[in-house]
């Protein structure tokens, strides 16, 4: 189709990233929905976009060749990526102290490392287009700091300070960064949660602090009855069909006092500082 704009949506399988990737195509794009295992665990998933007309491309965020190749192969065939949706994602939810350093490992693997390799594969023809636009789809914990989501927690900050710096160092190559923040929704990520691996020290912080974890669980599933995650997926195209130069840095889904608080309040101080650091010229080309 002439003049067909182009998505990549990682983590496609289900959830946000699969809403988004039908989200694209039912608007007219070319969409390539990467996911792990396409073959063999998340196949049914992957026959099932197949079917739309979504092209499924094997991808694991955590593996440098299997991004490199999944690149190689979508820039081949489509020659220019219009919009980079960096979804993939795992939750850790726990007694920070309770989680071994490698564990802990493999939540920023995912949830920082992951968006990082992708980034190096695409970023260059976006730059070098002068267009384009990278999505992340972090969280309104990547706002706030919860007791017994630090390890999740701390990757969605991480993947937020990545995404904000990026986008004052890609503004003068014409590439758009914009950030989604989700608060609770019923998908698949909330019942794949990773708990603390070390049962031991999560039995030596004693019951209560165990009740509590499960309360803030269970306060989790009560927030996301009734809410529709295609709510996500919409402010996510909605981004990607905004003009250039025109899209927030942060969009809140659905709205939350506390974090639109956060959020209007640091854009001055956050201005302020780069200043003070003599990078004022960044901001005039952001």
């Amino acid at each position: 189709m002439p003049n067909q704009r182009t998505a990549v949506v990682t983590g496609a399988s289900s959830g946000f990233g699969r809403l988004s990737a039908e989200a694209f195509a039912a608007d007219g794009w070319r969409v390539y929905a990467t996911m792990r295992n396409s073959n063999s665990g998340n196949a049914s998933a992957a026959e099932e976009l197949r079917r739309t007309g979504i092209t499924v491309v094997e991808l694991d965020v955590t593996d440098d060749r299997s991004v490199e190749r999944a690149a190689q192969t979508i820039l081949a065939e489509a020659g220019a990526v219009d919009v980079l949706v960096n979804n993939a994602g795992t939750a850790y939810f726990g007694i920070l102290e309770a989680y071994t350093p490698a564990t802990v490992e493999k939540q920023f693997a995912t949830n920082v490392f992951g968006p990082l390799r992708v980034n190096r594969a695409f970023l260059p023809a976006m730059r070098e287009r002068h267009s384009g636009l990278v999505v992340y789809v972090s969280s309104v914990v990547g706002r706030l700091a919860l007791p017994y989501s630090a390890v999740y927690t701390a990757s969605k900050w991480a993947l937020e300070a990545l995404a904000e710096a990026s986008s004052y160092e890609l503004a003068p190559f014409g590439v758009d960064v914009a950030i989604v923040e989700p608060g609770a929704y019923e998908t698949a990520i909330g019942s794949k949660f990773v708990g603390a691996d070390d049962a031991e020290r999560v039995a030596s912080y004693g019951a209560e602090a165990t009740a509590l974890a499960n309360a803030r669980m269970a306060a989790i599933a009560e927030m996301a009855q009734g809410r529709d995650p295609n709510d996500v997926a919409r402010a996510i195209l909605d981004l990607a069909n905004a003009p250039a130069g025109t899209r927030p840095m942060r969009t809140v889904v659905p709205n939350h006092p506390a974090v639109e608080a956060i959020n209007a309040s640091t854009g001055a101080i956050q201005q302020q500082v780069i200043e003070s650091f003599g990078l004022a010229p960044v901001l005039q080309k952001a």
